[in-house]
């Protein structure tokens, strides 16, 4: 979803986001993850201009920052941290269609750019990793979900099939 009306998203929408962000799986339930929420235009452009593939986020009516704190993961794992904010941010694109929303994911990590654009925006520590930037909006209906079910993956050069679902083990397909 990338095309939103730039219609304002209501606290009790976001905070319904934002619980069900929460509501993730996480490693031993450690939680290491935070959320940045921005509803202010000014600091929503100020974003921008550092993310040039958050294409929506002129119009979106929020911006939700899913962060991660790998010293407070299982482990203190990174691996970890940023599997559990992943799982948050699914959870969070998850509840934006739910409720009629449009959420598109914007990713600020790996790139060591993005991250430090994001960080520097918003006043975010550099032990805390800002994984992603997630638009939030009243979508206008232009775009469309895409389909993105394959039951067959690939041909190989020989004509044989590559399934993207196997059932019991590989000699299935």
């Amino acid at each position: 979803m990338k095309s939103f009306t730039g219609a304002a998203v209501s606290p009790e929408q976001l905070d319904k986001i934002i619980r069900a962000g929460m509501a993730a799986p996480t490693a031993v339930n450690k939680q290491p993850w935070s959320f940045v929420i921005v509803t202010d235009k000014k600091k929503i452009d100020e974003l921008a201009a550092g993310l040039p593939t958050a294409r929506g986020i002129d119009k979106a009516g929020a911006v939700i920052i899913v962060c991660t704190e790998p010293n407070k993961a299982y482990l203190q794992s990174k691996d970890f941290a940023i599997i559990d904010a992943s799982l948050a941010s699914e959870n969070i694109l998850l509840a934006t269609e739910a409720m009629g929303l449009g959420g598109h994911w914007t990713a600020s990590y790996p790139y060591e750019d993005k991250m430090k654009h994001v960080r520097t925006v918003l006043g975010i520590p550099t032990g805390v990793i800002p994984l992603n930037v997630i638009l939030v909006g009243v979508p206008t209906g232009e775009d469309k979900p895409k389909e993105k079910y394959q039951r067959i993956k690939s041909i190989g050069e020989n004509g044989s099939q590559r399934n993207s679902i196997h059932f019991h083990n590989a000699k299935n397909d």
